[in-house]
Formats: C-alpha cells, structure tokens, sequence
C-alpha cells in the first residue's frame, strides 16, 4: 500500500507554510461550525427535494443554503480566495482553492439517516494544505492541516486491523450505474469483497466514511466516483493521522495532476494491509 502517492508532505513545509495551513485549518473549521445548526435543526423534518442527473442524486434547499453560508464565511475570513462548491460551482479567482461540500451524504440527509457531514478544504498550488470534515449529529469534528491531524481537538492517531480478515471495508461500490455499466463483473468484485473482509458496510457517505478510516473506526475505504470535494479534506486527514489513501485513476482519460482530481481511491487505517482490496480496485478502476 505504501507509494508515493500515500506520503504527507512530499516535502517539509517552511514555518510560513505551516501557520498558513493552521490558518486555514481554523477557517475551514469555522466554515463547517456555522451551518452546524442549521443543518441540524432541518434534519428530520419535511423539506422540498430536487434531482440533479437522476432520481437517485438529490439535493434539497438546504445543501444550496448551507453552501451559501459557507462561501460567505471563507471570502469574509480568506478574500483571496476561489471557492468549488458541489452546488453553485466556481465562485472568486483567489490564490487559496477551496472544495466545499455542504451536505456529503444528502440522500441520508433525506431518509432521516444519521450518517452525513460538512466537507471544507482549502488547497495551494494544487496542494491540500488545510481540511475539515464535521458530523453535525454526532458532534464530532476531524481537520487537519500540515502539521497533524485532529478529533475534536485531540491528535488524531489511525490504528487498523493487520489484515483483510479482521477488517471492516466501507465502500459504496457497486452502485446502480456500476451495476448498469458493469452488470456481473460488478457483482463479481463486491463478493469478492465481502468473502475477504470480516465485515463489510455501505453508510452512504464518502467523506465521512474516510473521516471513520482517520479514527480508525473503520479499517478501510474504497470509492470509484468521486469528486474533489467529496475527498480533498479527507484525504488529507486521513494521511495526516498514519492512514494511507491512493488516488486511482478510473477509465483511461482521467488527468492526473493532482490527487483530487481521481475518481477513485482505496484508504486504510494505520498499518492495515490489504493486498486483496487493492488488486481489486485497480483491476475496477482499469474498467472504468
């Protein structure tokens, strides 16, 4: 599992660095807090409902409205700032990126299924240096920046079970347009999946599944349709806290020039090694 792609950073960061990242850390932080009760306070209620590609890909009111505030809290604390939401797109030319995700998890938002969160992360010169990731409901909140990884404000360390056998995987994969596109050769890979792993969960939401990776609540991740900002803050975190995540291409015309721009990736918890999930993802992320 360990590549190049898995270390963090590539080289040490100078002291400017590092408190430009603990700076942003606190704004991506700050961002996610302030839709924090909004969020909560909607959940579980009745809520107009929209389709963005097709009826399985939903957004409410409140994804727009929470990515709203979001953007207005970065620009009035980082007015150099480029903002890529998952809703309104790109906003402002900055130096600092930032990928937003206001709601990573909507369709559980919808059902009234606790297991969704608020994704920030901030990036330079196509790094991610700072990132956040919170769980409105549960009241935990994951960030890292360039010099560590945290849970609440305590170091956040990743410990994972040794091998596939004692291992929980969390992964969203086969999903309906897989299935579509892929049929029997889909179904193939996610029994071999659940044959080599103890446990096997699909909750629906990919941030914090890979925040869950950081805890070490899971002991690993695999997604093979993702966005930049489904992924920028966690990857980091995970990193950051021992873990390892490898970007995957997926089809044969994805750039490659920066890691989130993969659609794939396979993360594990701390010294977990799983050399069966990892043939596996390369071989579906080769099929496209």
């Amino acid at each position: 599992m360990n590549t190049e792609a898995t270390q963090t950073p590539r080289t040490r960061p100078t002291p400017e660095q590092r408190g430009e990242s603990q700076r942003l850390r606190g704004v991506a932080e700050g961002a996610a807090r302030a839709v924090q009760e909004q969020l909560r306070a909607a959940f579980r209620t009745s809520m107009s409902i929209g389709h963005k590609r097709d009826a399985r890909d939903v957004v409410t009111e409140h994804d727009k409205r929470a990515e709203a505030t979001i953007s207005t809290y970065i620009f009035e604390h980082v007015p150099d700032s480029r903002l890529l939401g998952e809703e309104g797109g790109s906003v402002g030319e900055g130096r600092v990126s930032w990928f937003v995700d206001p709601i990573d998890g909507t369709s559980n938002f919808v059902d009234g299924i606790a297991f969704w969160c608020i994704s920030v992360a901030a990036a330079i010169d196509g790094e991610v240096v700072a990132g956040a990731i919170l769980d409105p409901m549960a009241d935990d909140l994951f960030s890292a920046d360039l010099d560590g990884a945290w849970l609440n404000g305590e170091t956040l360390h990743s410990v994972g079970a040794p091998t596939e056998g004692e291992a929980t995987l969390i992964t969203g994969y086969p999903n309906a347009r897989q299935l579509e596109a892929h049929g029997a050769p889909a179904l193939g890979d996610f029994a071999q999946l659940v044959l080599a792993f103890r446990a096997l969960r699909r909750p629906g939401s990919a941030a914090l599944t890979l925040a869950h990776v950081a805890a070490g609540w899971a002991d690993a991740a695999a997604g093979f349709n993702v966005n930049p900002w489904d992924i920028c803050a966690a990857d980091l975190i995970v990193r950051q806290a021992g873990g390892t995540y490898v970007p995957l291409p997926v089809g044969q015309s994805e750039r490659l020039d920066a890691r989130y721009l993969h659609k794939g990736y396979v993360a594990t918890a701390g010294d977990g090694r799983y050399p069966k999930l990892m043939a596996i993802a390369r071989d579906i992320a080769a099929r496209g």
